[in-house]
């Protein structure tokens, strides 16, 4: 799964501005942010350590999560212009506990390298807020602690 960005207001701003004097790698990869290409495609793009950079952009309010693909050939359409019926149906559970209990595995397996995401997901209040997040969480952990542990992250979390 791939997740679409597009520069959020603040993002634009920077671009036309630099009011806020970005390091020239960050608004490297803050200019190839477009709202079409995946973080997979932005990761090629943009110098190592890639992920690193689009996180601190969506931490600090320069670029926003609008969709997530279904694979490498599925279109990155935000998710928006899909409509709703793109999202797995909500959980059973409150999306409230459902966030908790996210953020806390999420932090107990990595810990400050996933501060930035935990915030965001902290903030959503909705399964179509939140649903975005889990999908990149659960890319971050595949990346850093392995198979095993994220596929125990989708099992209770996206399934």
């Amino acid at each position: 799964m791939g997740t679409v960005y597009r520069k959020t207001e603040k993002g634009q701003t920077e671009i036309a501005t630099r009011q806020n004097h970005l390091t020239l790698k960050l608004r490297s990869a803050l200019i190839m942010v477009d709202g079409k290409r995946t973080d997979e495609e932005l990761m090629r793009m943009i110098a190592p350590p890639a992920e690193e950079a689009l996180q601190t952009l969506l931490a600090d309010g320069y670029i926003e999560v609008i969709g997530v693909t279904a694979g490498r050939a599925a279109s990155a359409r935000p998710a928006a212009e899909e409509g709703p019926s793109t999202l797995p149906p909500a959980p059973h559970k409150p999306v409230e506990a459902l966030r908790q209990q996210a953020v806390r595995f999420m932090s107990e397996q990595l810990g400050p390298l996933g501060d930035n995401l935990a915030v965001k997901m902290e903030k959503a209040k909705s399964w179509e807020e939140l649903h975005p997040l889990l999908v990149m969480a659960h890319r971050y952990i595949a990346d850093n602690r392995g198979a095993a542990t994220a596929d125990a992250f989708r099992a209770a979390f996206l399934e």
